[in-house]
């Protein structure tokens, strides 16, 4: 099956739980969180990640595969500029994204602030 490669942004609190799962699934969204946000390329996630550190003091860019028949059942959106893109899930479909997840989460990037 074709799969498509999705990041995101986490800040450490949402990447401890990232690692308590064996870096295998998304933890459940908070209740004032109804939308779980991933994003279609590395550089908006890299941006987002560096525009959240000034709040949080670290950030991490995250990569993982998602079953494309899962992931087309979501539109993208364009939220800015022409590369921030991203996939709007409602948090009730979370667990299914996680279902559909292919192998693990993995953490590509990590910035700091300075």
């Amino acid at each position: 099956m074709e799969t498509v490669i999705c990041y995101r942004p986490v800040g450490q609190k949402e990447l401890d739980l990232v690692v308590e799962s064996g870096y295998k699934e998304w933890p459940p969204r908070l209740p004032e969180q109804p939308i779980f946000y991933p994003v279609t390329n590395e550089r908006y996630a890299i941006e987002l990640t560096q525009w959240n550190i000034t709040d949080f003091g670290v950030g991490y860019v995250t990569q993982f595969e998602v079953y494309k028949d899962f992931m087309c059942r979501y539109k993208i959106e364009c939220v800015g500029g022409e590369h921030h893109t991203e996939w709007w899930i409602p948090a009730r479909d979370l667990d299914e994204l996680n279902r559909n997840i292919v192998g693990k989460i993995n953490v590509i990037g990590e910035y700091r602030s300075s």
